[in-house]
């Protein structure tokens, strides 16, 4: 687009330095005056028409002009606006949880409860099995979803699995007459390919942003357990969340899931997750309801270009193995550490520790690991087969005198968070004091605990223990000493 300014300013520079020389102009150079003048005249008349904001026409020279309408009109239906309500208990106060003080003052014994509604949106998948793929974040703890079509129609969903880990929900609806969209490759999107934002930021219903892919493979941001970010300049806001990112074909090429915001607005910095990782996470929410990982037992770093040197490689592409767990499928499959992996099922690795982290928490128990190695100056082809991973433990022992026969481990993901009692000897200090297997501590010393880590750090074995369990539905507290 020219700058009308600018024009401007060329053309009367112009023109001012014909009148200085105007005595020494010819009659055929005086009528070339005149009608360069004319132009100038319509040029400035169109501009100052543009600006005042004349609408352009349909078509230029016969020619439609360039517009995303078509593909929309495809795609659009197939985003859905997702509102969710979740019920918070309300917190009292202390003197109010004495019985005898909740008849005195008639306050019924239900605890009070406050609705929390939040907007989100979501990407129809499947359109007979009414399969719909969202941000965990956006459904997390709700009570009630609600799904809003593009025609209207308002429909209760189904949570079918959640992944908050790689913050992926699946959800059902139950109608006929959907639109799906079309899943591309991810894998072939490439930095400066067009992409379309599709959701509902703010509650205001569907809208459209565009914009190109910024960068591939964004990770280690702390947004997500587990982080491939396709990086864009599409503007996502509050509400995008869970909606569609799009190449110019309307194919599903990624899931919005998150913004850069250090201002607390949009800066042209968001993220969505990868069409390819989010659909083979969805194949295990609607299969298992969850995502079952598998584990392949090592531990891997960034490769450093002292790492470079002092392994002699050509190039930083690829991770080093610093640890190889006993007994692990990599064990087995004979990685070792110093093993460079250059490779993991057929993909490059240029994104490090990370890209190979994500690969391995996509693979399930079962599946096969295809390694290409990188040992001195040999490169190796080695398959690993995916084990189940070992649920984390913590001998009750090893933790408080008291806690002795206990075994510790963490509580399933449907289950509140806590460090559950998994086993108990009869007749062991733990059996004493009453601790049960099934039985949650959710509170250490009034810290409250979700992991082994977190009742670590709280736990002085020299004193007293004080613990809140739960147990089936009732909670209490247990002095250990």
């Amino acid at each position: 687009m020219y700058d009308s300014r600018l024009l401007s300013k060329l053309s009367v520079k112009h023109f001012a330095t014909q009148r200085v020389h105007a005595g020494n102009l010819t009659a055929w150079n005086a009528k070339t005056m005149t009608n360069m003048n004319k132009l100038f005249l319509i040029i400035l008349f169109g501009l100052s028409s543009w600006r005042a904001g004349a609408v352009l026409p349909g078509q230029v020279e016969g020619l439609p002009l360039p517009s995303l309408a078509p593909m929309l009109e495809q795609s659009m239906p197939a985003v859905v606006n997702i509102s969710t309500s979740t019920n918070v208990r309300v917190q009292e106060n202390p003197l109010m949880i004495d019985p005898a003080l909740r008849r005195f003052f008639n306050i019924p014994k239900n605890q009070r409860q406050q609705q929390k509604n939040s907007l989100g949106s979501g990407v129809i998948i499947d359109k007979d099995q009414g399969y719909v793929l969202t941000n965990n974040h956006v459904i997390d703890k709700a009570d009630k979803i609600t799904v809003t079509l593009s025609d209207g129609r308002q429909l209760n969903a189904k949570l079918l699995g959640t992944d908050p880990e790689a913050d992926v929900a699946v959800i059902q609806i139950p109608a006929d007459n959907l639109t799906a969209l079309k899943i591309a490759d991810s894998s072939q999107l490439k930095v400066g390919d067009f992409v379309v934002a599709i959701g509902n930021p703010f509650g205001l219903g569907q809208t459209v942003t565009s914009g190109i892919v910024s960068a591939l493979g964004r990770s280690n941001l702390g947004i997500e357990g587990y982080e491939d970010f396709i990086q864009t300049d599409a503007s996502i806001n509050p509400g995008n969340s869970g909606g569609a990112l799009v190449n110019l074909r309307g194919e599903f090429v990624g899931m919005n899931t998150a913004i850069l915001a250090p201002t607390g607005g949009n800066v042209g910095i968001g993220f969505a997750i990868p069409s390819n990782m989010a659909t083979r996470l969805m194949e295990s929410l609607v299969q298992h309801g969850e995502v079952r990982r598998g584990l392949l037992g090592v531990t891997t770093q960034d490769l450093t270009p002292d790492l470079v040197k002092a392994f002699a490689l050509k190039s930083q592409h690829g991770a080093v193995v610093s640890r190889v767990e006993a007994g692990s499928p990599a064990e087995k499959a004979g990685l070792e550490p110093g093993d460079i992996i250059l490779a993991i099922n057929g993909q490059d690795v240029k994104g490090g520790s990370a890209q190979i982290r994500n690969a391995v928490g996509l693979l399930q128990i079962g599946d096969t690991a295809n390694l290409e190695v990188m040992r001195g100056e040999e490169r190796k082809s080695l398959q690993a087969t995916i084990g189940k991973p070992k649920r984390p433990e913590l001998d009750g022992n090893k933790l408080h005198p008291t806690l002795s026969g206990a075994v510790l481990g963490v509580t399933p993901k449907d289950q509140v968070e806590g460090v559950m009692i998994e086993k108990v000897e009869q007749n062991s200090k733990a059996w004493k004091t009453g601790l049960r297997p099934g039985d949650v501590i959710v509170t250490a010393n009034r810290y409250r605990v979700r992991n082994l880590d977190e009742i670590k750090q709280v736990v002085n074995p020299n004193a007293p223990l004080l613990v809140n369990l739960q147990r089936g539905g009732e909670a209490f507290f247990v002095v250990l000493q």
